[in-house]
């Protein structure tokens, strides 16, 4: 059993973005791995591996719009279950 069941993938689109204070936050305030977040001041894309991703996806819209938007059960996936 995987300790983080959702692979969680995103766009934010939005001004002054930094990457740095997004992986910051993420990192301190929602439990997961596999943090990326990589982009520039106006286009972010995050993935990471956790069981809330409403947290993440509220936590990105409150920064942008937020779009291309992935939640994928990994569990499901490795039983072969998906589709």
């Amino acid at each position: 059993m995987l300790e983080y069941k959702y692979d969680t993938q995103l766009l934010i689109e939005g001004e002054n973005l930094s990457e740095d204070e997004i992986n910051d936050f993420i990192t301190k305030n929602l439990e997961g791995d596999c943090l990326l977040a990589v982009g520039d001041e106006e286009l972010i894309k995050i993935h990471f591996h956790t069981n809330t991703p409403w947290k993440l996806l509220e936590y990105c819209a409150s920064l942008g719009e937020i779009y291309d938007i992935v939640v994928e059960d990994m569990e499901r996936q490795s039983k072969g279950l998906h589709g």
